[in-house]
Parts: structure tokens; C-alpha cells; sequence
């Protein structure tokens, strides 16, 4: 997630002079994959997690991680961090890709199609479909503890807290295909957004523990918040593109940056 990262993304998407940044609805579509990283950390199958994944990833016990070295805790949650971006990313340009090449003529279909989806996966989130359930892979063989270990740990998230995480990767995935001008680069851009919203927060518990566990503590006694609030997100989102008012809004917002797009 270093500024390379991102530098290379935008420059795989270049098409000559005239490529820009803020083209088509990737500006609509970046806070949202922000904000749904987020929820997703503070989702109850990533928050309670936090404390194990930072001692396995530094090799420090649980009651040593508020003393422990401030470099080595960053450091271990960073490649923790670059190991499930790199699972996450590839899907997006992998949704990304596949908008590009199946949209053409049934575009408007397929939007509708995917917000209606998002929808039911807001409803999912917040828990109005029964017999649904968050859940993970879990891997029986793990890693070594410490940081050789922590960006293969982070892979495994990425795969195995994919179904926990489905409703918020789906919607953002979702984005990256509904995108009129979707490629490869801006989905796996839309995935670089997104784990910065979910990975972040493990940087700032990493650096900061004792207080992080203060913070983590109210947040589990609103869990309940959590999910309504990302769920509402997710619900709205799929609103706008089942409605047809995501075009309407891209629309004016092109006419808003019209004058400041960034060329690649």
C-alpha cells in the first residue's frame, strides 16, 4: 500500500495525455470502498481478532504488546497488511477487468443487477436475512509467528475472511465492474482504497495498543451500530446504482472536476 503501489496502478491505466484520475465514477466510488474497509475492520469477525494477529505477527505474547518496541509492533502489522492487499487487489482488477470486457451494450443491466445485490447484502450485514451467518475459512496449517510470517498471515486473512467480509469486498467489487469506465487498474485501485480503510486501523492499534483497547472496548458495546451503519451504507449504495442515480450523480461530478482532472 506504499506510494509505489498506488503509482504504478495509475500508470497502468494511463490511455496517452487524456488519462485522468478523476475520470468516470472512481471519485464517487473511492470514499465508499474507504468507508467499507473500515466497517469491516470494526466488524465483529475482524475487531475481537485484533490483539492475536498483532502478537502473532510481532512474535510478542498478548501481555507484552503494550511494552513492546513501537517500530517492530508497525513494522509486523505493515507486512501483515501487504499480504492480504495483495489477495484483495488482485480481485479487483479481476472485477475491474471484467467490467471493461462484458459491459458494452449491457451496462445499465448489469448495474442494476449488481446494485440489487448489494442490497441484499446490506440486509445481510445488519442481520434481516435469517439463517445467514458471518463466517471464515480457517487454516489449519499456520504460519511461523513473527515477521517472516505476518505477510503469509495476511494471505491467509485475505482468503479466509473473505465470506466474513463478503458483504463489504462484494459491494466494492461491485463498484469496480459498474464503473463506466471500468479497467483493471481502477478495480485493483478501488481494492488499494479499500484495505487502507481496513488496515490502517491495525497500524494504529499497533503503535498505540493500550489506547486502541480502550477504543476497541466501546466499539464492541455498539457492535449492533456498526453493522446498521455499514449495512445502510451498503443498502444505499445498491440504491443508487438499482435507481440509476449513481450515473446522475457521476455526471454532475464530472462537470464539477471538469476543470481539474489530473493527467496521468
Amino acid at each position: 500500500m506504499s506510494a509505489l503501489v498506488v503509482e504504478h496502478l495509475l500508470a497502468a491505466e494511463a490511455t496517452g495525455v487524456n488519462g485522468t484520475v478523476l475520470s468516470g465514477g472512481l471519485l464517487l466510488a473511492l470514499p465508499i470502498a474507504l468507508l467499507a474497509g473500515l466497517v469491516s475492520f470494526f466488524s465483529p469477525c475482524v475487531l475481537p481478532l485484533v490483539p492475536g494477529y498483532l502478537s502473532y505477527v510481532t512474535g510478542i505474547s498478548g501481555a507484552d504488546l503494550a511494552e513492546a518496541r513501537r517500530g517492530r509492533m508497525a513494522a509486523g502489522a505493515g507486512l501483515f497488511i501487504l499480504g492480504f492487499t495483495a489477495v484483495f487487489v488482485s480481485t479487483g482488477a479481476l472485477f475491474g477487468q471484467f467490467g471493461d470486457v462484458f459491459q458494452g451494450e449491457n451496462k445499465d443491466v448489469i448495474t442494476r443487477v449488481m446494485g440489487g445485490l448489494v442490497i441484499l447484502l446490506g440486509l445481510f450485514f445488519m442481520g434481516l436475512i435469517p439463517g445467514l451467518t458471518m463466517r471464515e475459512f480457517r487454516f489449519h496449517k499456520k504460519p511461523t509467528a513473527g515477521l517472516l510470517g505476518a505477510p503469509v498471515l495476511g494471505v491467509l486473512f485475505g482468503i479466509g475472511w473473505t465470506p466474513c467480509m463478503g458483504p463489504t469486498l462484494a459491494a466494492v467489487n461491485t463498484l469496480a465492474i459498474s464503473l463506466d469506465d471500468a479497467t483493471a487498474a481502477r478495480g485493483a485501485l478501488l481494492m488499494v482504497v479499500y484495505c487502507l480503510g481496513l488496515g490502517l486501523p491495525f497500524i494504529l492499534a499497533a503503535v498505540a495498543f493500550r489506547k486502541a483497547l480502550g477504543a476497541f472496548g466501546w466499539v464492541k458495546k455498539h457492535y449492533a451500530w456498526v453493522m446498521r451503519i455499514g449495512g445502510g451504507m451498503l443498502i444505499l449504495t445498491g440504491l443508487l446504482l438499482v435507481t440509476g442515480m449513481w450515473d446522475s450523480i457521476v455526471g454532475d461530478m464530472r462537470s464539477w472536476t471538469s476543470g481539474f482532472t489530473v493527467g496521468i
